[in-house]
């Protein structure tokens, strides 16, 4: 078997062979100018080479936009951090879904302290790293396959659909690669959606409270959405088995969403977590972003192979930091660990300014 291995720097081969002009990306719409500042050290820690970001948005909170907090134990964290959160949700009018906790490994153990305290100021957390019918929550709500069945039962479940309407008719002329001027495929598309509405209504007037009942809509939805168009437009969806592990575990997490709610507004909210804070591992956060991005666990228990990739290890670091739109807080508790392993990751953030406040 002949292994293909990746180029080292497939930017210069292209540049020679077609005399290309490279053009550096460097604003940064995402998060704060101090933020950007800060990431730029690591992003060199990374690669000397790297070019200095340029931040196209503004600073929104007061105080330190990133700091260690140093715990003198894990409970004083836990009370804390939720304290913390619960302020800065009433003082910017945020969101609980604003916030994301990330840590580096074994995320249920961090939420059996975290979720008791994070429920005494009102706060829900939720554990998305948990497994829903075979596949991680954190993973299913990144799946288009998650995103088009919810698109589609925010419209059939309202009676005033607004922009699900609109969501929902672009989603169902891009799965059939309808031409923006086909008129008449629209057309048809317009009157699919209307009819499958009326007659979702009709047959579902509560949220699915079993997993037989989850299934039977997400198979009635994804025949009316046709899993060859699916498949045409999702690449990822056609090797193996992935599409019926996501649609199965879809069927799930809407059977467990529907169980308490009082209505499927409420069903498809607990769905998607909106009034929740999610608790994630790095790895899995890429793509996301967050006003407030709290990693809890900046110790050696958390990282305990960083020394067997050193680089890989503070690419993941970098990945967590660039999260946050407003502002990082890294939590340490010297019960779970010293901070030899990783001081490395420590001294990145000295030489940004970045300072360490004990908390008792």
């Amino acid at each position: 078997m002949r292994w293909a291995m990746a180029m080292d720097d497939p930017f210069a081969a292209y540049e020679k062979d077609f005399k290309a002009q490279r053009t550096p990306l460097l604003n940064n719409y995402r998060s704060s100018p101090d933020l950007v500042r800060i990431q730029a050290v690591l992003a060199r820690a990374l690669d000397g080479k790297a070019s200095v970001p340029v931040s196209q948005t503004k600073g929104t909170i007061s105080g330190n936009s990133c700091a260690v907090w140093d715990f003198s134990s894990p409970d004083v964290e836990a009370e804390k951090l939720a304290e913390f959160i619960a302020k800065q949700r009433a003082k910017y009018n945020l969101k609980p879904r604003d916030f994301a906790l990330l840590v580096r490994q074994k995320p249920a153990d961090y939420m059996s302290v975290l979720e008791p305290r994070f429920a005494r100021q009102g706060l829900h957390l939720r554990n998305e790293a948990l497994r829903v019918g075979g596949v991680a929550l954190q993973e299913l709500l990144a799946e288009d396959l998650s995103d088009q069945l919810i698109a589609l039962l925010r419209l059939v479940t309202s009676t005033r659909a607004g922009g699900h309407w609109t969501a929902c008719l672009d989603l169902i002329c891009w799965l059939r690669g309808l031409a923006v001027d086909d008129d008449a495929g629209r057309d048809r598309a317009v009157k699919e959606l209307d009819e499958v509405a009326r007659k979702f209504r009709a047959q579902n007037e509560n949220p699915a409270k079993d997993e037989r009942a989850a299934r039977a809509i997400v198979i009635e939805l994804l025949a009316f959405l046709e899993k060859t168009n699916i498949l045409a437009a999702c690449p990822a969806y056609r090797q193996g088995d992935w599409f019926d592990q996501v649609a199965a575990s879809a069927a799930a997490h809407l059977a467990a969403s529907g169980k308490s709610a009082k209505n499927w507004q409420e069903a498809l909210d607990v769905y998607e977590g909106i009034y929740s804070a999610p608790l994630m591992t790095i790895h899995k956060s890429k793509g996301l972003e967050y006003h407030t991005v709290v990693f809890v666990g900046l110790d050696d228990g958390a990282w305990w192979s960083f020394s067997n990739d050193e680089y890989e290890a503070t690419a993941g670091f970098f990945v967590a930091f660039t999260r946050a739109k407003q502002r990082v807080i890294f939590s340490y508790c010297p019960t779970r660990g010293a901070r030899k392993q990783i001081a490395v990751l420590n001294n990145f953030l000295t030489t940004a300014g970045v300072r360490t406040v004990k908390i008792d």
